[in-house]
């Protein structure tokens, strides 16, 4: 059955989203430097959450080691309650759904910011210019780990979220921890596909166990990249055995996380299919009891772009870029107003015009290609 963009979508927790449109998870580098979210923020996500049936926040590190960027929100002990449960509840005032996205960056973490030399699976840099050489966890610091995500869980209960999402892709630790370029351990947690799943499932466990006590229904999801660039890296044929892993899990939802829906294998030239295909017959296949709904994302920006994903099966479509532009998108659409929605930057004033954090919009705008900015004289 094909949806629409507006139609209602119930989760297995019982939680309903009024329409299927996503905020994705975006990085704002906004916070304060103890990792509290600034006023800025809450504005920000004020003037967005009047739209779409959920609003995934900018990842929240669930331990200092996991901390990855400048301005970057934690959840990493109870200190951080205040600043939490203020985002969840100016998002669930606006009409969204609160999912707290729950975040460690692995070898993705500058020993510059962190002060002392980035953990992963094992000790092998990431390919990027600069980037530092990682220390391989011990088995303590790996079920430490485990721990805080359960403990993070326990304080996005106690915030006021509707749920939490696992940040599993876009090359963090979770991902390291799977992915045969970043992770060649030798014991229990490396070597195979399945003993290399075991650590991002260990964690998918110790979240939902916790989630499972909230008292309410609270939604668990679980975000992926489908594939890596490296070599060796994770293949397609690989994301399958993990979404077959996570659908046989109570999850509420799982996420895929594309730079372009559209495009192909970006380890094959020759195979244009779009990835998400490949995840919805994966999940075809389960038992009834185990499909999960999938939200695609990327490169959308028009409701005719959403609706692609949608007719190919995902259940729900996250909007990222596009929102920074247009706040407003989901109220436009619902009321016919296609031909208003701002598909540019402005290249000033937009901070104030679109409610933007400061730093965010020095990003925005520094980054050629990024976003399409409007010049000032236009």
């Amino acid at each position: 059955m094909k949806h629409s963009l507006l139609d209602p979508l119930s989760l297995r927790c019982g939680i309903s989203l009024p329409n299927r449109v996503v905020m994705a998870p975006m990085t704002t580098w906004s916070s304060h430097p103890d990792g509290r979210i600034h006023e800025d923020e809450l504005d920000y996500l004020r003037r967005r959450s009047c739209g779409p049936g959920m609003i995934i926040t900018a990842a929240c590190y669930v331990q200092p080691e996991g901390h990855a960027f400048d301005g970057q929100w934690s959840c990493h002990d109870d200190s951080m309650l205040p600043s939490l449960r203020a985002a969840a509840d100016v998002i669930r005032n606006g009409g969204a759904r609160a999912v707290l996205q729950l975040h460690h960056g692995g070898r993705m973490c500058p020993a510059s910011l962190l002060g002392h030399i980035p953990l992963s699976a094992s000790d092998i840099p990431a390919i990027r210019p600069g980037a530092d050489t990682p220390r391989a966890m011990t088995e303590k610091e790996i079920h430490a780990c485990i721990e805080a995500f359960a403990r993070a869980t326990q304080r996005a209960i106690a915030a006021g979220y509707d749920g939490v999402e696992i940040h599993g892709a876009n090359t963090y630790l979770l991902q390291q921890f799977f992915s045969p370029h970043s992770n060649r351990r030798s014991d229990q947690w490396g070597g195979s596909p399945e003993r290399r799943l075991r650590f991002p499932l260990a964690v998918t466990d110790a979240v939902i166990e916790t989630a499972q006590l909230a008292g309410r229904p609270f939604a668990v999801g679980y975000r992926f990249s489908p594939e890596e660039i490296e070599e060796p890296g994770i293949t397609l044929d690989d994301t399958m055995l993990l979404v077959d892993a996570l659908a046989e899990r109570p999850l509420d939802f799982l996420h895929i996380s594309l730079r372009d829906y559209r495009a192909g294998s970006m380890r094959d030239a020759n195979d244009d299919r779009r990835p998400a295909l490949r995840v919805i017959e994966q999940l075809r296949r389960q038992p009834a009891q185990h499909r999960k709904p999938l939200i695609g994302v990327g490169g959308m920006y028009t409701p005719r772009d959403a609706q692609v994903a949608l007719d190919d099966g995902c259940d729900a479509v996250a909007l990222g870029r596009i929102l920074l532009m247009e706040p407003d998108w989901v109220a436009l659409v619902r009321d016919g107003r296609i031909d208003e929605l701002r598909r540019t930057l402005p290249a000033e004033g937009a901070d104030t015009l679109l409610t933007i954090p400061a730093p965010l919009y020095r990003v925005l705008l520094s980054r050629p290609g990024w976003l399409p900015v409007r010049p000032a004289t236009d």
